[in-house]
């Protein structure tokens, strides 16, 4: 079989949180002689994939990139941000480094796209897939172009050397193949581990040692949703299980919050984040992030009914109405948030913080 039937058997999805077709996006690659940007920017808060896998597996990812684009070796490029660890390495081993500023949408895929072809790295408006070729909005073209996570390119040189059965002998009939998960925050032993769909995730935060006391875990990023650590425990690392508490693999992050820090505060933390990492351009990032954040922040120093259906409102505004997906993600993160914290909002009306002890009202940074 050619690479493109073996990666449908294998049912090799996107490792970068999309879960897209991997077939799908290399048979077009061929088809239009597309240009690759294998992407290793670890974009997402707490991410650290793609550095695992430039530093531990390059020779792999190379041999995966030059598998998607064929013949193309001056067609092949890796973004990293820029001064990152990555892009050293990277340069080191003699390969097209992409460098993109260290900025969260700097790695979203058409703005990579159009860092590749000499523009700035802020996503696009696309009508159509950019492996076909298209336009930017000033009309110039744009060859065709493919983007790959890191590790998505080195799953695909892993299917190509021990088949699509190798691979689905690991995960779960939807979910098939090992794939890689980043532990990070609150834990003793931070780090990527290499997993698979279904595994308790009781086993996988075990691995990492959460804080004592810890409650909280963000899971994805501000892609992603806030869950309780004790419903975490009972779920499977799988779309299934945390589509229950509004959750995906996403990306492949498990971030354990502080349990020493008030989790309204470090959720007023990471939408700031999201505010400052806005690429300027659409309504929805110039101006809907930053309004989210800012009703958070009043919640956080005024909660109660009348601030929280503040902060549903703003993140009921931001979805489907940017050139690429970050609003809509932020939008979901701080719903899931207001969800999850709702007993511990009640606490801050009534003036005292379970997590910190004080009163709410005055702890506003």
């Amino acid at each position: 079989m050619s690479l493109v039937d073996d990666l449908h058997a294998a049912g090799l999805t996107g490792r970068g949180g999309a879960a897209f077709s991997t077939g799908v996006k290399v048979d077009a690659a061929h088809d239009h002689g597309a240009h690759l940007v294998v992407n290793a920017c670890d974009g997402e808060i707490g991410a650290a994939k793609d550095a695992f896998v430039v530093e531990h597996h390059l020779e792999e990812l190379v041999h995966g990139a030059h598998l998607v684009a064929p013949g193309r070796r001056r067609g092949i490029r890796f973004a990293a941000h820029r001064g990152s660890r990555t892009a050293a390495l990277l340069s080191a081993a003699g390969l097209d480094v992409l460098d993109v500023p260290g900025r969260y949408v700097s790695s979203e895929e058409s703005a990579l796209v159009s860092a590749a072809q000499g523009g700035l790295a802020r996503p696009m408006t696309k009508r159509r897939p950019f492996v076909t070729g298209g336009r930017d909005a000033d009309g110039r073209r744009v060859p065709p172009t493919v983007v790959l996570n890191a590790e998505t390119v080195w799953r695909i040189a892993q299917v190509a050397e021990h088949g699509p059965a190798w691979f689905r002998s690991f995960g779960t009939e939807a979910e098939p193949g090992p794939r890689l998960v980043t532990l990070t925050g609150a834990v003793s032993w931070p780090g990527v581990l290499e997993t698979q769909a279904g595994t308790p995730l009781a086993e996988l935060l075990a691995a990492a040692e959460p804080a004592r006391g810890a409650e909280h875990v963000v899971v994805g990023g501000l892609g992603g949703a806030l869950v309780p650590l004790h419903r975490l425990r009972a779920l499977r690392w799988s779309s299934d299980d945390l589509a229950g508490v509004g959750a995906s693999l996403g990306p492949g992050i498990l971030d354990v919050l502080d349990p020493h820090r008030c989790p309204v505060r470090t959720v007023a933390g990471y939408l700031r984040y999201a505010a400052g990492e806005t690429a300027g351009q659409c309504g929805p990032c110039m101006f809907g992030v930053p309004a989210l954040a800012a009703a958070w922040d009043r919640l956080l120093a005024d909660p109660g009914p009348a601030t929280a259906h503040e902060v549903r409102r703003h993140a009921g505004l931001l979805p489907d109405r940017g050139a690429c997906r970050f609003p809509d993600g932020v939008s979901r993160f701080a719903a899931s948030a207001l969800r999850v914290l709702g007993p511990h909002l009640d606490a801050h009306a009534v003036g005292t913080c379970p997590t910190e002890g004080s009163t709410a009202r005055v702890h506003h940074a």
